[in-house]
């Protein structure tokens, strides 16, 4: 069913990572969606690790972006306090935003950490130069990843993909040290 995972070697590709883009339900998210008695969305579920591991690769240089399927309210304000100004929500074709997004900054593929859950991340995850999933993802999207966080959407996934690449690129330890003075 799937194209089969790449043979990629995580840590000599994370060397190369400058953007890193997630997904938001499923990935920064647990995946639920909350609803109010009269059926309007009232909120996420958000993981103030993955928060505070997203202030820790933009402290160390990292880029970020967000391309999200679904669209929310909770999300933007999220996204807003994170300081990710790279949000593009609402979208179920992902592929064409992350190209203007490439296109745009002069970056290519193999600059590219994608963390992804499902099958709307399968067109980013087989471009990616590394293509990442969380450990609930769909089977498809795990035979895709060619790192998979130890850590499930939503509960520090994230956190931990951040750490994998800031690790293989030596600027893991350094923030660890500016932090922990």
């Amino acid at each position: 069913m799937s194209d089969g995972p790449k043979v990629i070697d995580p840590k000599l590709a994370a060397k190369r990572v400058k953007l890193f883009v997630m997904d938001v339900d499923g990935v920064l998210t647990d995946g639920g969606v909350y609803y109010d008695s009269q059926g309007g969305t009232v909120g996420r579920r958000f993981n103030v690790q993955d928060g505070l591991g997203i202030k820790i690769a933009q402290a160390a240089g990292l880029d970020m972006a967000v391309i999200s399927g679904l669209r929310s309210t909770p999300v933007v304000k999220r996204m807003e306090e994170l300081g990710i100004t790279e949000y593009h929500g609402g979208h179920l074709h992902k592929l064409p935003i992350l190209e203007g997004i490439l296109e745009q900054r002069g970056l290519d593929f193999s600059q590219v950490a994608f963390l992804g859950d499902d099958w709307i991340d399968a067109s980013i995850l087989k471009r990616v130069g590394l293509p990442m999933s969380v450990p609930n993802a769909q089977p498809e999207i795990l035979e895709m990843a060619a790192w998979i966080t130890t850590r499930r959407g939503g509960d520090g996934a994230v956190r931990d993909a951040i750490r994998f690449i800031l690790d293989a690129q030596n600027r893991w330890e350094p923030m660890w040290r500016h932090w922990s003075a």
